[in-house]
């Protein structure tokens, strides 16, 4: 199984960008939220610099967030300076939306963004439509200035079988954040071979998952603060999620929908409140507050994160890759290079 490693853009990532490639990580990533972070392709362009090897990801940008014509000339000029190292993930802007107070972008919009930027790293012609005009757009200028030659990898980001087929149809990748549950990738798999084979593209694609990873003490509690405090901003994700959105709320279970309740409470907002956006995702992916330990309950740490004893570990990551994953990507909060050390020495 291959690893790779994600964090916020921010000063300072490429030094760990530096020491994922020292580490022997397939990859690193950087978000693209950007009211809560910095600008990804500034941070990926001084990591792209300070690197050799190591593949180079977006994880994600969307139609939401620039048009496709922007965010083609963004990738393409990271490629330029990274050839063939670049992964550019793709998704509804899902919460780089939300913190705008916005809902994500629809599917058919996600598919024709995709196949876009697809057309335009390569070099090909493409539809652009502002309104009621479409216009045939590429790039005018080659050569030093961006990179159509070699390839840009593509995934996209999933939660459900329409993004999986949207995947399958464009020949891209998938990646996904959180989902730890087997089957769940198993059903992602088959979507998008399926929708694959009817598109005549070919079946096999690379998988991710976004998650955090904890290597028990001797006698350490499974969901002692350490715990927490690693894995704490993927389950506050989760619960925000489900603040934000009532639909997916009605799926967590009592002690996660008391957790909810007591997240919005103390963010002085309600569920119904539009003006909810700005202070929901304060502190979105960060390490979590000390103070917020108790919202993230047992069952948000085995269903989101990697944590246990190395035999553990080992036999769930095993599973993991069975089920059609190719790489985990680990989020380091507390102590990132710690972190980064400890997971390649699980490899080991």
């Amino acid at each position: 199984m291959r690893t790779g490693i994600v964090v916020t853009a921010r000063p300072g990532v490429e030094e760990l960008a530096v020491l994922a490639e020292e580490l022997g990580f397939s990859s690193f990533w950087v978000y693209d939220t950007p009211m809560v972070n910095g600008d990804p392709f500034i941070s990926l362009g001084l990591c792209a610099k300070a690197t050799r090897r190591i593949k180079l990801g977006i994880g994600v940008t969307s139609p939401a967030l620039r048009s496709s014509p922007a965010a083609a000339a963004a990738v393409a000029s990271l490629n330029a300076i990274a050839p063939g190292r670049v992964i550019c993930g793709i998704g509804t802007g899902n919460t780089a939306r939300r913190t705008l107070g916005m809902l994500p972008t629809k599917m058919a919009e996600l598919e024709a963004f995709t196949a876009s930027m697809q057309d335009l790293t390569a070099g090909r012609e493409t539809g652009y439509t502002e309104g009621d005009l479409t216009r045939t757009i590429k790039f005018l200028h080659v050569g030093p200035y961006v990179n159509v030659t070699d390839p840009v990898e593509f995934v996209v980001a999933a939660f459900g079988a329409k993004a999986a087929q949207i995947a399958g149809r464009r020949g891209t990748g998938v990646i996904s954040f959180g989902v730890l549950a087997p089957e769940a990738w198993t059903a992602f798999d088959a979507a998008r071979r399926e929708a694959a084979r009817e598109a005549g593209r070919p079946e096999e694609a690379e998988s991710y998952v976004m998650t955090s990873l904890h290597l028990l003490g001797e006698g350490e509690d499974r969901h002692g603060d350490l715990a927490r405090d690693k894995m704490g901003h993927i389950a506050m994700a989760l619960l925000t999620f489900a603040a934000d959105n009532p639909s997916f709320a009605g799926s967590l279970e009592p002690a996660e929908t008391d957790a909810m309740r007591r997240l919005l409470e103390r963010r002085g907002t309600a569920a119904d409140d539009p003006g909810r956006h700005a202070t929901l995702y304060r502190n979105y992916l960060g390490r979590i507050d000390p103070e917020d330990r108790d919202l993230i309950v047992p069952s948000l740490i085995d269903k989101l994160a990697l944590v246990g004893t190395r035999p553990e570990l080992r036999e769930r990551i095993a599973g993991l890759e069975k089920a059609g994953i190719d790489e985990i990507v680990i989020q380091p909060v507390v102590d990132p290079e710690a972190e980064m050390r400890e997971l390649a020495g699980l490899q080991a």
